[in-house]
């Protein structure tokens, strides 16, 4: 099973919070089979304790170390938010990532996406991507199957 694949990119989504905002990207890993549906509640969890907003209009929501055995395989997520969703943060987050990381791919993951957002034109990059596939190209080779 891919990592990221077009079945789980929304280009276009609207939240009325960031709760909603990670359920949306939570749901997609778990239609995908990358999660049990109890995990979207652990990544709520993890947002309770600790922001998931990364800056640069990206937040990265993922489980709780009580969510590790509700993972079945790595796998990522990626909503757009055209109008942006509140993270409690000074700008708003246009780009969530729902992560799930089986074994010791969590770090690992997150350091790979945190890297492609370090450069300040990546959001926009991923923002104007016309299609799923164009998302993908942009994460090609910043993340390992």
């Amino acid at each position: 099973m891919s990592i990221l694949s077009k079945e789980k990119i929304l280009l276009s989504a609207a939240a009325k919070d960031k709760y909603e905002a990670i359920r949306i990207a939570g749901e997609l890993l778990v239609k995908a089979g990358h999660v049990e549906p109890a995990y979207v509640d652990r990544m709520i969890d993890r947002e309770n304790i600790v922001s998931t907003y990364m800056g640069n209009g990206l937040a990265i929501p993922h489980g709780t170390k009580e969510g590790k055995d509700l993972i079945h395989s790595t796998g990522l997520s990626i909503v757009r938010f055209p109008d942006g969703v509140d993270f409690d943060g000074d700008e708003p987050a246009f780009v969530v990532i729902g992560i799930a990381g089986a074994g010791g791919d969590h770090m690992q993951i997150l350091t790979n996406v945190a890297m492609i957002f370090s450069e300040d034109e990546s959001l926009e990059q991923v923002m104007n991507a016309p299609t799923e596939e164009a998302i993908m190209a942009i994460f090609e080779g910043g993340l390992e199957d």
